[in-house]
């Protein structure tokens, strides 16, 4: 059905349809609610071309990859992310683009995206503990959301984030609950945001309990499966080795484990592990019973949030900075148990 089949159908003029869809105020509430339920019940999607037209928009979200974070194109929680925004910008009639630069580059593709009009929104993913490229977005005026937060940009911005600081000193004292003492963390790169969040949770943690930190028992890389392996099996082989392990993501989770029975160890028995399960389309974390004991938040809900919250933010420019903190969920699964001591 295109907009004319509706309008017809509805007994109004295309132009009164059209403004009531895209949010124009002097459209009174019954007209428009009229309209969107009409809308739904035939199936119908506006022509995001027309509806930028008739806005003035691009209807258009952009994305910037460095070639720093390439890895992020192949990665399965970068891909889950993007599949929970793409499905909150269709619904609102929104594409996006994806444009891949050069290192210390990104400032200048976000001006031209910018400048050029072809976008009305950024989104900003994984950004670093002391970010620049907040404030530039900002000095640019165009709506932006940053997925996760940067510890030392005090000026308000939007932004949707889990509390990993929260989650991760809540796995560390499960684990000190199951009377571990030697807990291991295995993390992301700490000059990520996250990771850093997520070490001081678990810092925390230890000296809540009064447990003196130990070098030795800490891991920070990229998250990979071969990262998780490594720092699992050089911990596990010296002389006072960790009893649970905590690991930054569900990927070198799977590494930690195959570290643990290639040492002749059982996971769960002889090394308890806990992991960040960010609910992956493609990499689950078992089905009734978890394999893994997690912090558990789903990343592609989070897209669908980060992008919802951009669309409000373009549609309505007046409304100021939003933000919105997840709360990780606790999962117990078979990786688990009283320290073996």
């Amino acid at each position: 059905m295109n907009l004319k089949e509706l309008s017809k159908a509805l007994g109004l003029s295309q132009t009164t349809v059209s403004r009531a869809l895209n949010g124009y105020p002097e459209v009174n509430e019954a007209t428009r609610l009229r309209v969107e339920e009409a809308a739904r019940r035939f199936n119908y999607r506006p022509n995001s071309r027309a509806k930028g037209l008739a806005t003035g928009r691009a209807m258009v979200i952009g994305h910037v990859i460095s070639a720093s974070s390439q890895n992020e194109m192949v990665n399965p929680i970068f891909g889950d992310f993007v599949a929970g925004a793409v499905r909150g910008y269709a619904e609102h009639g929104y594409s996006m683009i994806v444009e891949y630069v050069e290192d210390r580059e990104e400032t200048t593709a976000y001006r031209n995206m910018v400048s050029e009009g072809k976008v009305d929104g950024i989104v900003l993913q994984s950004p670093n503990v002391d970010d620049p490229r907040i404030a530039n977005l900002s000095d640019l005026g165009v709506p932006f959301v940053v997925h996760g937060r940067s510890s030392n940009v005090t000026d308000p911005y939007s932004w949707v984030d889990v509390n990993n600081q929260r989650s991760f000193q809540r796995a560390t004292e499960f684990l000190i609950e199951l009377g571990h003492r030697r807990i291991a963390l295995i993390n992301g790169v700490e000059d990520l945001d996250f990771a850093r969040r997520r070490r001081a949770g678990y810092l925390q943690a230890l000296e809540d309990a009064g447990i003196a930190p130990d070098n030795a028992l800490m891991r920070s890389d990229e998250m990979t499966e071969v990262y998780g392996h490594h720092a699992a099996r050089d911990m596990l082989r010296i002389d006072n080795p960790p009893t649970a392990i905590l690991t930054a993501s569900l990927i070198s989770a799977l590494g930690v484990r195959r570290a643990i029975e290639e040492a002749g160890l059982v996971v769960g028995r002889d090394v308890s592990v806990i992991t960040h399960d960010d609910d992956l389309s493609y990499l689950k974390n078992g089905q009734d019973v978890p394999i893994f004991t997690a912090t558990r938040s789903s990343v592609r809900d989070a897209g669908v949030m980060v992008a919802e919250m951009l669309i409000r933010m373009i549609e309505n420019p007046d409304c100021g900075p939003q933000t919105r903190l997840l709360e990780a969920e606790l999962v117990v699964g078979r990786s688990t148990a009283a320290a073996n001591i």
